[in-house]
């Protein structure tokens, strides 16, 4: 007669799998690019795309200009649902402030841009020298 085993056997995933899974990307293969690049860092360290995740880890996530802290919650090694990749990983309160104020920002740059004046013809070569330096000196800022 076999036994069963009553213990849980615990599930081991990559973690270009999990990102995947909880649709942080769209594919592993920029999964295990971002995370090749740090833009994906285990515990506040770079992390290889075939280390495991384990529940209860933070993990900060780099996206073009936004970047944000979670923890995980759940593991799954399937891409499913959106509210279901939502259960597996919860963001840190400071986290969502610091993204909510990015996005004002961005939001005001894009205001800016859309309400600037369009010019009549191209600039001169001297007043876009000009130009060039007061971005210089924004940049510099």
């Amino acid at each position: 007669m076999k036994m069963k085993k009553d213990s849980i056997e615990e599930v081991k995933i990559r973690l270009d799998k999990w990102l995947w899974a909880a649709r942080f990307f769209k594919t592993r293969e920029l999964a295990i690019k971002a995370i090749k690049q740090g833009k994906v860092l285990y515990d506040g360290q770079k992390a290889n795309p075939s280390r495991e995740v384990r529940i209860g880890v933070k993990l900060t996530i780099t996206r073009a200009d936004e970047e944000m802290t979670i923890k995980v919650c759940g593991l799954e090694n399937k891409r499913q649902s959106a509210p279901i990749a939502r259960s597996l990983f919860e963001e840190t309160a400071e986290s969502m402030a610091e993204r909510e104020k990015v996005g004002k920002l961005r939001q005001e740059r894009k205001w800016l841009h859309v309400t600037a004046p369009i010019p009549v013809k191209r600039p001169e070569k001297q007043a876009r020298r000009k130009m060039r330096a007061l971005r210089r000196q924004d940049e510099d800022t």
